[in-house]
């Protein structure tokens, strides 16, 4: 019944965004929670063209995209490292990682700005890209550190014996062996950056580098009183479509590893 009640709560007010995103703007403020009278999808093509919801969602693709590659790359490779070999200064590094996940990244935003600002990359998207990936990073080395740990030793043992070395045993045995591992973290980082708000207010204020979530700010904010609020809701539907689609895309995977990539 809890349950239920707080799918109410989530679904409901999604579902009058989407309806009113095919409404003109007098038609939801004289009645908000009336069907459209004559449903169009103008509403999306000005805000895809107008409000500039179109720039804002290809810098997203871009930066989301290659930070989520490359923080699931390096946070495999530390992971496996951290996990498979003993070495002097493991368990150090890993608690580092693990202090990372406690440290409140609004302390980082002043550091990070003079850091980007003496590298050039302040107000760029590579800028943005490298404060991602440094974002998400420990999260995903946590939680592939102990799939990595749990598979067996006698595979890699195996692939050994036969001529592999290790980056084709990492690559090419060990990885595919933790794909629901990875497909989890994926999604969680996925979500995660996508639905950043800080660090790009803070280290990206170059209109054209603006990523979703500072456009759809920008929107609503920039006229005031004199919001266009069909075009608004049909930017956040565009925005939280994504999300959505992955979710539920990935759904059985991520319930079915979650409980496998338990710490151990």
């Amino acid at each position: 019944m809890l349950l239920m009640f707080g799918a109410v709560l989530v679904v409901v007010p999604f579902l009058w965004v989407f309806v009113s995103s095919f409404k003109t703007t007098s038609e939801i403020l004289a009645s908000p929670f009336s069907l459209p009278a004559d449903p169009s999808l103008d509403n999306y093509v000005n805000a895809w063209t107008d409000a500039g919801i179109g720039r804002y969602f290809l810098n997203t693709i871009v930066v989301v995209g290659c930070a989520l590659f490359l923080v699931m790359l390096l946070g495999a490779l530390t992971a496996y490292v951290l996990a498979r070999f003993r070495f002097p200064g493991n368990k150090v590094i890993y608690n580092l990682m693990l202090a990372g996940l406690t440290f409140p990244v609004f302390l980082a935003i002043v550091p990070l700005f003079f850091v980007l600002r003496n590298a050039g990359l302040l107000n760029t998207l590579p800028g943005l890209i490298v404060t991602y990936v440094a974002f998400a990073f420990p999260f995903t080395v946590f939680f592939l550190y102990s799939f990595f740990r749990s598979l067996p030793h006698e595979v890699s043992e195996a692939a050994q014996v036969d001529g592999a070395g290790e980056w084709r045993t990492f690559f090419q045995i060990m990885l595919p062996m933790a794909r629901p591992g990875m497909a989890s973290v994926a999604i969680f980082n996925f979500l995660g950056l996508w639905n950043q708000f800080l660090l790009p207010v803070a280290l990206n204020t170059e209109t054209d580098n603006y990523v979703l979530t500072q456009g759809m700010a920008q929107f609503a904010s920039q006229a005031g009183y004199a919001v266009d609020f069909g075009a608004l809701y049909a930017g956040v539907v565009m925005t939280v479509i994504p999300v959505l689609v992955v979710y539920v895309f990935f759904q059985r995977r991520l319930q079915g590893s979650v409980a496998q990539g338990t710490f151990r």
